[in-house]
């Protein structure tokens, strides 16, 4: 039975003995890209080139710069290809299991960084770094979700969680379920925070009666719902500032 070659063995190719070339391209091309990010930074790096290099630790061995390009070509922008579903990626020629989870791996390092950010201090003084850290997990998304932020008694983020993910335009939300997470975390307040994957964050008539519905169920165990975020394409509806809540 022939041995099922893992991702990094493919891209490496047969042993040295049976290749025609000894190098598909200059030699020490991995070893200078190092270099560059070590001595010079990130801020040294295009785009291509940092997914270039995350690639390396999907092969072992072969230029992944073709590769990069191809795969930001496709998805639009190096944050797009690390927000694509993993699903996605997997579909992509020249992508397999190694490579998805370092990019994933990646988005989620980056994600961790920013929510840490965020619950050092109180959500409410903090208001530029949460919508940042917002669009960071939302504003790629290609289908509704609706998030809550669970804060303890100085606004402090307990917990940040997806409660439900929809279609293009429609996200299911049950005010029970939402309440009853917040009293399992001790929270006694909520920002609630969905998606219009549309672009567009102007609320809907169901976004105005399910916020209503959750305030209501809230309130009855004097759990405050400080705001409702709609995010789209680099901007945000806040329910509060609008006079909604």
């Amino acid at each position: 039975m022939p041995a099922v070659l893992d991702e990094a063995d493919a891209a490496a190719g047969p042993g040295p003995e049976h290749r025609p070339f000894a190098s598909l391209g200059p030699e020490g091309h991995r070893s200078r890209m190092r270099e560059k990010l070590l001595e010079r930074g990130p801020d040294a790096l295009a785009d291509y080139e940092l997914l270039e290099m995350l690639l390396f630790f999907g092969f072992r061995k072969g230029d992944t710069k073709p590769l990069a390009k191809r795969l930001i070509n496709e998805h639009g922008s190096f944050a797009r290809v690390l927000a694509a579903p993993s699903a996605k990626l997997l579909e992509s020629a020249g992508l397999g299991p190694h490579s998805v989870s370092a990019l994933k791996l990646v988005q989620a390092a980056a994600l961790r960084m920013m929510q840490a950010e965020v619950a050092e201090q109180p959500v409410l003084n903090n208001w530029d770094r949460l919508i940042d850290y917002l669009n960071a997990v939302l504003a790629r998304e290609k289908v509704e979700q609706f998030r809550v932020l669970f804060l303890d008694p100085k606004n402090r983020l307990i917990a940040d969680e997806a409660q439900a993910r929809g279609t293009v335009n429609h996200t299911p939300v049950y005010p029970r379920e939402v309440v009853k997470r917040a009293l399992e975390l001790h929270a006694t307040a909520l920002i609630l925070v969905h998606n219009h994957p549309s672009g567009d964050p102007t609320p809907s008539r169901a976004d105005l009666e399910m916020t209503r519905q959750i305030q209501d169920a809230a309130a009855v165990l004097e759990i405050v719902v400080h705001d409702h975020l709609i995010l789209g394409n680099g901007r945000y509806t806040s329910f509060r500032r609008e006079g909604l809540l």
